[in-house]
């Protein structure tokens, strides 16, 4: 590869899914490659809830994005925060620094949505980063500890009462294998009580869980849920969250649950970076945050400028939004690299196609339900699907090694060896029972 003097230079904000295969398709490639990110890391997410489940460690599913790109000589990577955009002038304006650029992409996805409750956020974490699934993970092995520790048998049912806000692929996932935990991982280590009577919530405001997904496998992941123990509750809607308490509302008739561990599974935005992008001009922005975008992923008005992955919002063929999937992001990054080579050889390319392949959720242990080529699976097939097709995009050799071993064990020793507490010092559990 031969770099010139003074080559393109193609800035990507975000080591996730959309720019890690942005800057991949790039890699050895007579452009100048500069990869922004808030962390030194590109995030396997998919994988997240079993990291707060204690299924899976941290470093299974993250891999240092100087690791992935050690050996490509026109990409350098800065661990930086990007502040401003000043798109007449082509800057890049970090906390450090200020980089000039010629192409961007903007791929920096997007955080947890409380729908103008952000004073929940304290009680009911989300899950979209490392230090979320540590923090739920606190929490849910806590909450055992903790009724251990208390003879009060309220207090140890409200400990033991588990609430899943959001009935999507990742509040099925958490509340699946919560169900898991309680049933088989620890049914024998607790002396006090029987983990079996833990109490676990599966809250979806909508008329089913799984609402994307067609009828009948919604109904096929109820009843997967069910036998773990969950229970279903929908056309029910969160009113408020507190440190003890989470009122619902169905049918007009408020409920109040008493319990101490609240998962947020409800909704997404658009990360900041999608304001700043647009400025003054908000009719660039749809209500989610996300920036609308022409067919070739381009700002309006500014033909440099990609935005891809979850901070887009990509109109397809039915007139609907593309949606916030790894799948996407990834055809994306790819495509805009594409075009971008394109360009600079005078060249143009179609507009962009999401080509969809399908769609998985796992409940748990040997169950799943998805399409696939368009053909509905559920049970076992499914779930070896999920399984076969993830670990395929886990980010890295030895990664995808570590998994394939943790996965078989705990498979079939229903254990879970990342149990670990973090913050313990902090989050005594003896400081749940005392305070109350």
């Amino acid at each position: 590869m031969v770099i010139e003097s003074n080559p393109h230079h193609v800035v990507i904000i975000g080591g996730g899914f959309g720019g890690l295969n942005a800057a991949k398709t790039l890699k050895n490639t007579p452009v100048k490659v500069t990869l922004i990110d808030r962390r030194n890391l590109h995030l396997f997410q998919p994988l997240l809830y079993q990291v707060a489940t204690g299924g899976l460690s941290p470093g299974d599913i993250a891999a240092p994005l100087r690791a992935v790109f050690r050996g490509s000589k026109n990409i350098q990577i800065f661990m930086a925060e990007v502040v401003a955009i000043d798109k007449k002038n082509k800057k890049i304006l970090t906390h450090q620094k200020t980089i000039d650029y010629d192409s961007l992409i903007v791929s920096t996805g997007s955080i947890n949505h409380y729908f103008g409750h952000d004073e929940w956020r304290p009680y009911a974490p989300g899950l979209k980063s490392i230090e979320d699934a540590l923090d739920i993970r606190r929490r849910i092995l806590t909450a055992f500890e903790s009724a251990e520790l208390t003879d009060d048998e309220s207090l140890r049912r409200e400990l033991l009462t588990f609430v899943i806000v959001g009935g999507g692929p990742t509040g099925v996932e958490l509340a699946g294998t919560v169900g898991e935990i309680t049933r088989y991982t620890i049914r024998k280590e607790y002396k006090s009580f029987d983990p079996g009577s833990a109490r676990i919530l599966l809250v979806e405001g909508m008329n089913r869980v799984l609402p994307a997904f067609p009828e009948d496998l919604s109904q096929a992941c109820e009843k997967m849920l069910n036998d773990l123990g969950v229970a279903v509750m929908t056309d029910t809607l969160v009113t408020n969250i507190s440190g003890h308490e989470v009122s619902l509302l169905k049918n007009k008739q408020e409920t109040k649950i008493k319990t101490q561990c609240v998962l947020w599974a409800a909704g997404i935005k658009a990360s900041p970076l999608g304001k700043i992008i647009a400025g003054d001009n908000d009719k660039m922005l749809d209500r989610s945050g996300r920036v609308i975008v022409e067919p070739d992923a381009s700002v309006p008005g500014h033909r440099d400028i990609f935005v891809i992955g979850d901070l887009a919002h990509y109109r397809y063929r039915d007139g609907q939004p593309l949606p916030g999937l790894a799948p996407v992001a990834m055809q994306q990054g790819n495509y805009v690299a594409r075009l971008i080579l394109a360009r600079l050889e005078n060249k143009s390319i179609k507009p962009f196609r999401y080509f969809d392949k399908g769609t998985l959720a796992t409940i748990g242990r040997s169950r799943a339900v998805g399409i696939v080529w368009k053909i509905k699976f559920k049970g076992f097939i499914a779930w070896f699907l999920w399984l076969t097709i993830h670990l395929r995009y886990v980010t890295g050799h030895q990664n995808r090694i570590l998994v394939l071993i943790q996965w078989a064990w705990n498979y079939f020793t229903w254990a879970r060896s990342a149990r670990v507490i973090t913050n313990v010092y902090e989050h005594a559990p003896s400081d749940y029972v005392k305070n109350k």
